[in-house]
């Protein structure tokens, strides 16, 4: 009798047998904490979405409007759309994660939070640090997203095996990620 009880308690629904496709047993969390976690997961993204838009809009019509840019940078206006639905969609995949409480899901987490403080650190290098530092901020912007690529990938490897709609959620964002550097890399060279 213990045995089954604990078997239909460690998935959703309450069904006996049921399992991530990682096999591991997935425990249900309350829809009052779902909604709660999905508010932390969205709060955070648009704290980091925040604060790197306080580095932006100083310098995006200070120095940046005179920067030689890539002939493939889109107009500004397309970033904060574009960054609005990533954020979200950053948001919701580790959720996805968070509310399976599979055995990998802090390790998962834990790269979540590096790369999301990755994605902190580079606007205000970028952007902040070039009227100080000149070109030799845009080269280490350059470094930090790089490093942040990486980190993203390495998140989208560990949330894939958990959810894998939180692993596709995060592929826009390293495409993302790649142009940005393209961007990052042609203004470091030409700046």
């Amino acid at each position: 009798m213990q045995a089954h009880h604990e078997q239909s308690m460690a998935r959703p629904g309450g069904r006996p047998g049921a399992t991530s496709r990682s096999g591991s047993a997935v425990k249900d969390r309350s829809i009052g904490a779902q909604v709660l976690g999905l508010a932390v997961f969205l709060g955070a993204s648009a704290l980091v979405a925040w604060l790197g838009a306080l580095a932006t809009l100083n310098n995006v019509n200070g120095w940046y409007v005179a920067a030689d840019k890539a002939p493939w940078s889109p107009p500004n206006w397309v970033f904060g759309p574009v960054w609005t639905v990533l954020y979200a969609a950053m948001a919701v995949a580790a959720w996805l994660v968070w509310r399976r409480r599979a055995e990998r899901s802090t390790p998962a987490l834990v790269a979540y939070g590096i790369q999301l403080l990755l994605n902190l650190l580079w606007t205000p290098v970028f952007f902040g640090l070039y009227p100080v530092m000149g070109t030799a901020a845009l080269w280490l912007g350059l470094a930090i997203i790089i490093a942040l690529i990486l980190a993203v990938t390495v998140t989208v490897l560990y949330f894939g095996p958990i959810s894998r709609a939180a692993g596709l959620l995060l592929l826009p964002y390293v495409s993302w990620l790649v142009f940005a550097a393209s961007l990052n890399w042609w203004a470091a060279l030409h700046n």
